[in-house]
């Protein structure tokens, strides 16, 4: 009776091995279906290629930005270069709530006149941006921003 039982018992093991290796293969064949050109579900979904993308346009001039501009200007302007000697200058607008820093100032006066490029960055409720300009001293005496362009 032993030699019955064990031969049930290695029977009854083949039977599940068997079978567990056929639902393997039922499984492995529908997954390869998934896969399959001739049964994709998506293949009639093509790409949508209408789109198009373009740069962000340059912020609007406001009564903000112009009295940001003014700001920068003036701290450019009232700086005395050999005192700063390169090192960031902090600037704020109490105005609009915007600050940054300028933290290059070159002065030159090739044509003629003192003007000033400079570099700063501007934090606002829109964001950070990056500022370059130049200011010009005019024969009055006045301070003149001739350019203030954001990038980056």
């Amino acid at each position: 009776m032993v030699g019955v039982t064990a031969n049930s018992t290695i029977e009854r093991k083949d039977l599940w091995t068997r079978t567990g290796m056929v639902i393997a293969g039922i499984a492995l064949l529908c997954l390869t279906g998934c896969v399959s050109g001739s049964m994709d579900v998506l293949s009639a979904v093509k790409v949508d290629r209408t789109g198009t993308t373009d740069t962000v346009p340059q912020s609007p001039v406001t009564t903000d930005s112009i009295s940001d501009e003014t700001t920068v200007r003036d701290a450019v302007s009232s700086v005395d270069l050999t005192i700063a000697q390169g090192r960031p200058l902090p600037w704020a607008n109490a105005a609009t709530g915007s600050a940054g820093v300028i933290d290059t100032i070159v002065e030159n006066t090739n044509s003629g006149g003192v003007c000033r490029q400079f570099h700063t960055t501007r934090h606002a409720y829109d964001g950070v941006s990056n500022y370059y300009g130049k200011t010009c001293l005019l024969s009055n005496g006045n301070w003149q921003l001739l350019s203030f362009h954001q990038f980056g």
